[in-house]
């Protein structure tokens, strides 16, 4: 078997990517630092399906990418890839979903949830095994020394990696980027609902701070929830960050304000709904408002150079359409996300670091 060095060095990184492989690049789960762990997986989504494609959309759309970041000239060179798709997972996905599927629609039509339904308990049931399917996954990465990084399905996959993350950090903050605040409880009567992923991970004493960007659709329940929190949750409301932008206040000093209120190690829960819905048209979801791509990727690089480590980060919520405008786009955060979490786990270099390396060696 080749050694990673000779696999870079028979790379073309300019050249056409390699299919069936994340971003095109030569790795496999054994010779990266890096995992995308895909779960596909969506039983409580209450709009538009299709997130539980998302792992396989991105995979093939990564492959066209451009792989050279000029902050980051070594980017693909660290050695990243992804999980092979469950399939076991994404078949049970789609017959809970289709029962899932009669039970919303009756609620939608009147009913009240009942607590005592079978149904509700076969599905919290499976919910919470998929909990722990994540949580072992993601750990036993974790522990082989990679950095790990979890690509959804519905945005209620990551508790079961937020919790191995607890046991290994004993204090950390999540970045949440996305149109919904997910401050429910038991949204539908499903505990481990995609509305419900924030109010499950503040059970998790070692999350200390929450901090939510581009919050724009929400209810008086979750409204509640962040006033009860006592500066546990930090919500930057999209419309209040649309206010400063129009007073003049610059996107830089507003990011400031973001980065502050967390601490030295972040876990980042991106749903791709936060974005402009014209750059995620198919999403489950979608919300008037949210962030340009830019936007988000200045926040992700401007977290890392302020000194933060990124331990770990999700991608959720992205459902493939009638072409591959939303995986594209997808791949495109998803690789931003892998390069600057190395980078702050001081696995790559980016050029204002080498820089600043260059300049303190002359100084002296």
């Amino acid at each position: 078997m080749a050694s990673k060095e000779e696999i870079i060095n028979s790379f073309d990184p300019n050249g056409p990517g390699i299919a069936g492989n994340l971003f095109g690049l030569p790795f496999n789960p054994e010779n990266s630092e890096l995992l995308i762990i895909p779960i596909p997986w969506e039983i409580t989504v209450s709009y538009h399906t299709g997130t539980a494609a998302g792992p396989e959309a991105i995979l093939k759309a990564s492959s066209q990418l451009d792989v050279y970041i000029k902050d980051i000239p070594d980017a693909w060179k660290l050695g990243v890839s992804m999980l092979p798709i469950p399939q076991e997972l994404l078949e049970e996905s789609k017959k809970l979903r289709e029962l899932t599927s009669h039970y919303i629609a009756r609620l939608e039509n009147g009913e009240s949830a009942n607590p005592e339904d079978p149904l509700l308990k076969r599905i919290n049931d499976a919910s919470e095994n998929l909990n722990i399917y994540v949580k072992s996954i993601t750990q036993k990465y974790l522990k082989e020394g990679k950095i790990v990084g979890l690509v959804g399905g519905e945005h209620s996959v990551p508790l079961g990696f937020i919790r191995a993350l607890s046991e290994q950090y004993d204090r950390f903050g999540i970045l949440q980027i996305d149109a919904h605040a997910d401050l429910r409880r038991a949204y539908e009567g499903f505990t481990y609902s995609h509305a419900s992923i924030m109010y499950n991970a503040l059970k998790i004493p070692a999350v200390s701070r929450l901090v939510q960007v581009g919050i724009r659709d929400y209810c008086e329940e979750e409204s509640n929830v962040i006033q009860r929190a006592m500066g546990r949750v930090v919500t930057l409301f999209d419309e209040v960050l649309k206010e400063k932008l129009y007073e003049g206040i610059s996107w830089d000093t507003i990011c400031d304000e973001i980065i502050a209120q967390l601490p030295k190690y972040v876990y980042i829960s991106f749903d791709i709904d936060g974005l402009d819905p014209k750059l995620c048209p198919a999403t489950g979801t979608p919300v008037a408002g949210g962030l340009e791509f830019s936007q988000a990727v200045f926040l992700i690089r401007k977290l890392v150079r302020a000194g933060k480590k990124i331990i770990g980060f999700d991608l959720c919520e992205v459902a493939p359409g009638h072409d591959d405008w939303d995986a594209n786009v997808a791949a495109r955060i998803l690789y931003q996300l892998c390069n600057w979490s190395a980078v702050s786990q001081q696995r790559l270099k980016n050029i204002r670091e080498a820089d600043r390396t260059v300049s303190s060696k002359i100084e002296r």
